[in-house]
């Protein structure tokens, strides 16, 4: 029988979880698609995400902690250096949704106060069809696409909530909605984010990811004058490799610059002609190294990620070459407004590179018109 002071904490990993980010295949749902990745060489980075949560933990002395074997949760608990109880392995190496849901299913029969799991929007439906609004569950974020509610910050960020939980401090929670996109379409460039259902979630909105924001902007003004800005910035600079994230905003930099864009991909532009496009992350390692390179992007809309979401090309290598200097972050003021006050959010994959790039950025916001704003 659990005691008054002991935490149940349950972890469940989707070790394929984001594995078509850094290879531009833009989600990683479906076995096709995880073959592919591996092939092109992607790396699985799911548990090494989960573990970044789980040491957070590491001076709580009240956990009991269930999990899956391997990938799938012990790998991460081990390597954050804490002891958990397998309660459920998987009889095939690579892993579907149902052994998510076996997983989950296993972890809860235990009597759990909360449930990590790691992965992105396909593993909130797969954790959702198992336990609706049963559970009270945090997302640790790990996948290409993230625009459901119930997911942290940042890995660190849901350690953070489930040591406030397990130290006994007062944390309310909420219903969070858990949407998910048509990766087909995704990759044609059309985002249609379709509501499934809500979980429960600790409620530590410092901590806790906002859903993100339907819709185009129709500021067509204001973009015209950041486009028209940014672009003549990059027709003055003939020798530079301009590498464009994804999103409206850096879109209609390139309708300016009078080029093809992908819409939520990556693409390398110099001296207005464009270089490659669709970039995976090992392939813009490859063009940009030993180069003159500044990086374009935008923030996505409600939720205030720069980094880490649906730009998983921009590797921790790439970015720690790149420097903060050669970062050009474009938005609309009423984007920022949004926010209502909530910092931007870096979510690299390296902690340590997170905290330099820290602090307040400029952001350019019109025609010559910038801005500072704290990121974090």
């Amino acid at each position: 029988m659990k005691t008054k002071t002991s935490f149940r904490l349950g972890v469940v990993v989707n070790p394929y979880a984001g594995i078509g980010g850094a290879v531009a295949l833009k989600g990683s749902d479906g076995a096709a698609i995880r073959e592919k990745a591996l092939a092109q060489g992607a790396e699985q980075q799911a548990a090494d995400k989960m573990s970044r949560a789980l040491a957070q933990l590491q001076g709580a002395d009240n956990l009991i902690i269930y999990t899956a074997s391997g990938a799938m949760g012990m790998d991460s608990c081990e390597q954050a250096g804490l002891s958990a109880d397998v309660v459920y392995t998987p009889q095939t190496a690579q892993t579907e949704a149902e052994h998510t849901q076996q997983a989950v299913r296993a972890i809860v029969e235990k009597g759990i106060d909360l449930l990590l799991f790691a992965g992105g929007d396909g593993t909130a439906r797969n954790v959702f069809d198992e336990l609706g609004a049963t559970q009270v569950v945090l997302g640790v974020p790990a996948g290409v696409k993230i625009h459901s509610g119930v997911y942290a910050v940042t890995p660190s960020a849901a350690g953070k909530v489930a040591l406030k939980m397990a130290q006994g401090q007062l944390v309310s929670e909420f219903d969070a909605e858990v949407r998910d996109i048509d990766e087909d379409a995704f990759r044609q460039g059309n985002v249609t984010a379709k509501y499934y259902g809500e979980m429960r979630v600790p409620r530590e909105l410092e901590y806790i990811q906002a859903v993100k924001m339907g819709g185009k902007e129709h500021e067509e003004l204001v973009l015209d004058d950041i486009a028209d800005y940014v672009s003549e910035m990059i027709e003055q600079d003939d020798e530079t490799l301009y590498v464009m994230g994804s999103g409206s905003t850096v879109a209609a930099i390139m309708d300016a610059l009078n080029l093809d864009n992908t819409l939520l991909g990556v693409d390398v532009i110099r001296d207005r002609r464009i270089i490659a496009s669709d970039v995976s992350a090992k392939t813009l390692l490859e063009i940009t190294d030993g180069q003159p390179v500044k990086l374009v992007i935008t923030l996505i809309g409600g939720q205030g990620h720069i980094l880490g979401r649906g730009n998983q090309q921009l590797s921790p290598a790439f970015i720690k070459r790149l420097g903060k200097q050669n970062m050009l972050i474009v938005a609309t003021k009423q984007k920022l407004q949004a926010l209502e006050g909530r910092p931007l959010r870096l979510d690299s994959g390296d902690d340590a590179l997170d905290e330099t790039l820290s602090g307040s950025v400029q952001i350019i916001t019109g025609y010559q018109d910038k801005v500072l704003y704290p990121a974090v």
